[in-house]
């Protein structure tokens, strides 16, 4: 079901989203090429500890890391490691923060040096593809809405979109009900309402929609090895313009 947060519970889905902000913005600071996924994933359980915050994916259903690190045809759920960033590489970076009982959860997708053009319109896709669907996150409209957009928009420019994840609602939990797929659905589901807070993710790639798991039972990649990109902000529906807890 999806809960409605009172405005308390609200201040406090604002503090954990911050947090996931800064932790991002650590992040920009720190990729650079030969730095190993490890340290990366280090950096985020320090500073998350540092200011009495737990990261959200820690032993969630089993997953090792802190934070979700996945490079190049990696879509999602990469486990941090001893693998090195090279020059040209792309690398999608997921955190979550749980702190005063509510969790923030988002994604960005970063270059790592001298990136080729095709890797830098995806990821400048994958964004803009999260702020097209944005456009219908409002109270009084429908939640599949944002779905249709996001699709619309990404495959309008050429791209793929992943359809094996969705996004979901979140707040007290990590992973709320609704399911919010990236892609159009028959149906317009729920109603948004203000006070919902939800995390917004498309996923793209360059080539086919396609995935296979790893032998790791986490790292998602393309089928087709072509290059994928992910954006996830949580966001607060209002009256007016969504507020985005996480930018």
């Amino acid at each position: 079901m999806i809960i409605i947060k009172n405005a308390q519970q609200i201040e406090k889905m604002r503090k954990s989203c911050a947090l996931v902000k800064q932790a991002h913005e650590l992040l920009a600071q720190t990729i650079a090429p030969d730095i190993t996924t490890r340290e990366l994933d280090e950096t985020v359980a320090k500073f998350l500890k540092s200011k009495g915050a737990k990261a959200s994916f820690k032993n969630y259903r089993g997953f090792p890391k802190s934070i979700c690190v996945s490079i190049n045809e990696e879509i999602v759920h990469g486990i941090p490691g001893t693998r090195r960033l090279r020059d040209g590489d792309i690398v999608s970076i997921d955190v979550g923060a749980y702190f005063g009982g509510f969790h923030g959860d988002a994604a960005r997708t970063y270059a790592v040096g001298q990136v080729a053009p095709a890797a830098l319109e995806l990821i400048e896709v994958t964004e803009q593809s999260f702020f097209a669907g944005m456009k219908y996150a409002r109270a009084g409209h429908f939640l599949h809405e944002i779905s249709a957009a996001i699709q619309e928009y990404a495959q309008s420019r050429g791209f793929g979109v992943i359809e094996d994840y969705v996004g979901h609602g979140v707040g007290a939990d990590l992973h709320e009900d609704p399911e919010i797929p990236n892609f159009k659905q028959k149906k317009r589901g729920p109603k948004l309402r203000a006070g919902m807070t939800l995390a917004i993710e498309p996923m793209i790639s360059i080539g086919s929609h396609e995935i296979v798991i790893l032998n790791d039972e986490w790292t998602a990649v393309t089928k087709d090895g072509s290059l994928a990109a992910h954006y996830e902000d949580t966001i607060l529906i209002t009256h007016g313009e969504p507020e985005i807890l996480t930018l």
